[in-house]
């Protein structure tokens, strides 16, 4: 396999692993490649947002399946309400956030296990993560 092919999954890689509950961060790598302006910068930032949209919907598909054995309404009252005012009260566009770091993995978990449609929450969680690489790139580049 090519050098540039081992790096360029090595991003993807790196991208899917930190969008996890697995400790992680796919920035450096990114700036870095971003900064040796050897390879297409779209390239870049479509690769690492599409593993980083991967593993936050992988957190959000433990999320829908953690509720099939424990739904939302099995919580006792005060706990399930301030976890639904929460999430669900922003709704899918709270997932815009699951970039952050600490917050925006149990964000993508909470969205599944609150059963938010995966079709929003692939669109905000792509958007947020494709926003956050967008804004690494043009410093780094």
């Amino acid at each position: 396999m090519p050098e540039a092919d081992v790096t360029l999954w090595g991003l993807f890689l790196s991208a899917f692993l930190s969008s996890t509950l697995l400790p992680g961060g796919s920035e450096w790598m990114l700036a870095w490649l971003a900064s040796q302006q050897q390879y297409n910068p779209l390239m870049l930032l479509g690769l690492a947002t599409l593993g980083n949209t991967l593993g936050g919907m992988s957190s959000w598909l433990l999320g829908w399946i953690i509720a099939v054995w424990y739904p939302a309404r099995r919580l006792d009252k005060a706990h399930h309400q301030r976890a639904l005012e929460r999430i669900q009260g922003y709704g899918a566009p709270i997932l815009l956030l699951s970039w952050l770091p600490v917050v925006g993995d149990p964000l993508c978990l909470a969205a599944g296990w609150l059963r938010i449609h995966w079709l929003a929450a692939l669109l905000y969680i792509t958007l947020g993560k494709a926003l956050r690489y967008a804004v690494l790139m043009f410093v780094f580049s």
